[in-house]
């Protein structure tokens, strides 16, 4: 081999190691581990700026609403206090030459009251739901007519013969009506976000001697679960932390309206391996209404309260974290296990998932305290909701328990959950956008 060819080797080798060595290098380890974007509360200021070594100068040009009201960099300072809600920047810079630029966006102070409240729940579906199929024994031997039609389960049934169907006694008479006049029903059905229209012909039961379609369903659901929280100015409120589906399609229902009462547990069946545990409570549509429900979505139940709550713990509005603030470690809970009694518990965040975009699952979680370890065994069904405080500041709900270990489930983020409360965290950063 030629000098030459031996120094291009050398040289190729020793760029080669710089390339591999210089990432793990302490300030290339900083740089990647300053975010791009912070955001922020302005009850969490000042803001500490990320460590980037001392040879790196810091500062910031300081704004709101995109209208400069303060423009003087500050030299080298690690914190910084950018006064009110707006957008912002920190600059990182060696010799006078920009390296790196973390956008800041101050939003205004959003707080709720927690809730940990067992509730009952009920929901009126819109339309009727169609729940399963059955044989009818007519006079040409057994059949469902609801199946011949292509109504699946799943599907809702919103129109029969351009009436509008809210419950299920709305369909018997216009069934034995058509059936009477031997007319076939023309159905309008609901399949996911498409609708179509379907002839049905209603038959006759020999045994009954009464008319029939074919078909199982359903116009309500009930069950029980937790307050997450409500905000105490607009008593906009959120609970569960996942959607209520029916329990026969196992779809999410589509709701016409519903109703949030007050709730006594009465006892828990504990969970063990493979089997999730429950709690027990009693609770009253007609009495005890606390609130309505207008929303069913992948992360809860929402409305509006009639009237303010109260757990006895946590009364007063607390302050939230985003998902990027949420750190691993210790925690508590808020959640019912007898009568109407609010208690606090302790449990672990195990992890922590940054979201930039709506998603469930956002957290792991583990019970930790002995007493609701050995009232439930851990998380189970009926918990879920029960808000999560970490640092003096609501971060979640319980959403579900891992079912070969109960003791360990799933949270989501709050931010997710204001979200489709309807209370918009981001609405100041929106306004600047626009």
């Amino acid at each position: 081999m030629k000098q030459k060819d031996k120094i291009r080797v050398i040289i190729g080798v020793l760029l080669l190691l710089g390339l591999l060595i210089v990432p793990f290098t302490p300030p290339i380890q900083h740089y990647f581990t300053i975010p791009n974007k912070i955001i922020t509360f302005q009850n969490q200021l000042p803001l500490k700026a990320p460590s980037f070594g001392e040879a790196v100068q810091v500062h910031a040009t300081v704004n709101s609403n995109k209208e400069a009201i303060n423009n003087e960099e500050v030299i080298n300072a690690s914190s910084f206090d950018f006064n009110e809600p707006g957008d912002s920047q920190i600059v990182y810079s060696v010799a006078g030459v920009p390296i790196k630029k973390v956008d800041v966006t101050v939003l205004k102070d959003v707080k709720v009251i927690p809730g940990g409240q067992s509730i009952g729940v009920q929901l009126q579906t819109l339309g009727v739901l169609v729940v399963g199929h059955h044989l009818i024994n007519g006079e040409n031997g057994q059949m469902s007519p609801g199946e011949d039609a292509d109504i699946k389960v799943g599907d809702v049934i919103m129109e029969i013969n351009g009436q509008k169907i809210e419950e299920m006694k709305d369909v018997k008479p216009i069934v034995e009506q058509a059936g009477k006049e031997s007319k076939a029903l023309e159905v309008k059905v609901k399949r996911g976000k498409d609708s179509f229209t379907t002839e049905l012909s209603p038959v006759k039961d020999k045994k009954e001697n009464e008319y029939r379609i074919g078909l199982y369903i359903r116009d309500s659901a009930a069950g029980i679960g937790t307050m997450t929280f409500f905000e105490p100015k607009s008593k906009k409120y959120g609970a569960l932390g996942h959607v209520i589906s029916d329990m026969d399609t196992k779809k999410p229902i589509e709701i016409h309206d519903g109703t949030i009462v007050r709730s006594s547990v009465t006892s828990i069946q504990k969970g063990n391996n493979g089997t999730p545990g429950e709690k027990q409570a009693k609770f009253s549509i007609k009495e005890n209404k606390i609130g309505s429900i207008t929303k069913n979505s992948p992360f809860g139940i929402f409305g509006k309260l009639d009237q303010s709550i109260e757990n006895g713990k946590y009364d007063k509005p607390m302050p939230i974290a985003l998902s990027h603030e949420v750190k691993e470690g210790p925690a508590k809970i808020l959640t019912v296990i007898d009568d109407e009694k609010v208690e606090e518990f302790d449990v672990e965040i195990v992890s922590s998932v940054p979201q930039k975009s709506p998603a469930t699952k956002g957290m792991v979680i583990q019970i930790t305290d002995p007493k609701l370890l050995e009232a439930t065994g851990g998380i189970v069904q009926g918990m879920s909701g029960s808000p999560i405080i970490q640092n003096g500041k609501v971060i979640g709900a319980v959403t579900h328990v891992f079912v070969n270990d109960p003791t360990s489930g799933y949270g989501v983020h709050i931010e997710w959950m204001l979200q489709d409360a309807g209370v918009d965290i981001y609405k100041e950063e929106e306004k600047q956008a626009s």
